[in-house]
């Protein structure tokens, strides 16, 4: 069962919209799907109800609303996907960051499951290691995140488990950044990273030409495992 529901942000107690997608049965815990450049999009809301079919509560909040609310767009239509990117720009990542804090607020408090970890893809995979330094996730992971050398200052907040998935071939993460996320993060306690040979950005995303099924499911595999782990 899915719907959307609305979520109060903790900084100006305004609301936003999420999407939730609902187990059969009582949930085993709660994991927050953080977006891409894209919106709360077709492939976003697939993540969340394979979740749910898996036994959690998904709940992907839509973190571009003070830009944009709802909006959907198409990594494979080229105006679209710069669209995407002028909205990257703009978008404030310290409140989104808020935002994600607020939707785990609401996930404990109004749909009472207290464990609640998260995942991310893109600039949803540099916001969940902000996640896991700045929140009390219970468990994170990303996929092909951005930047994330640019926060490996904040390594030291991470007292709960973290995932990363990094393709090698990532047109956004060059060689460089690839080497300082594991000289940073390689011998971190709670950190777990691993490479995807020759993978482009993206590869893990539900729908269109991105997509790589074999490294796919590889990495959504030990994603599954993480958190049956951590959380379930």
């Amino acid at each position: 069962m899915s719907e959307t529901v609305t979520v109060t942000s903790l900084t100006d107690n305004e609301e936003f919209d999420a999407y939730v997608a609902r187990p059969a049965d009582t949930p085993k815990a709660a994991i927050v799907v953080i977006q891409e450049i894209f919106g709360v999009n077709a492939g976003i809301r697939r993540k969340c109800d394979k979740l749910a079919e898996d036994g959690y509560l998904a709940v992907a909040p839509d973190l571009f609303w003070r830009l944009e609310p709802g909006i959907e767009l198409d990594p494979d239509v080229e105006p679209e996907f710069q669209r995407a990117l002028d909205l990257m720009g703009k978008f404030n990542q310290d409140q989104g960051i808020r935002d994600i804090e607020a939707t785990i607020h609401h996930i404990r408090e109004r749909e009472g499951v207290k464990k609640v970890g998260a995942v991310g893809y893109c600039l949803g995979g540099r916001l969940a290691y902000m996640t896991v330094a700045r929140t009390d996730a219970d468990a994170t992971v990303g996929y092909y995140g951005v930047g994330i050398d640019e926060l490996l200052r904040e390594k030291n907040a991470i007292a709960n488990p973290l995932m990363l998935h990094i393709p090698t071939e990532d047109g956004f993460v060059d060689k460089d950044t690839q080497k300082a996320m594991h000289d940073g993060l390689d011998d971190h306690p709670k950190v777990t990273l691993y490479d995807y040979e020759g993978l482009d950005h993206g590869f893990a995303t539900e729908f269109g030409k991105r997509r790589s099924e074999d490294a796919a499911q590889l990495a959504d595999k030990r994603t599954a495992e993480f958190f049956a782990e951590h959380l379930a």
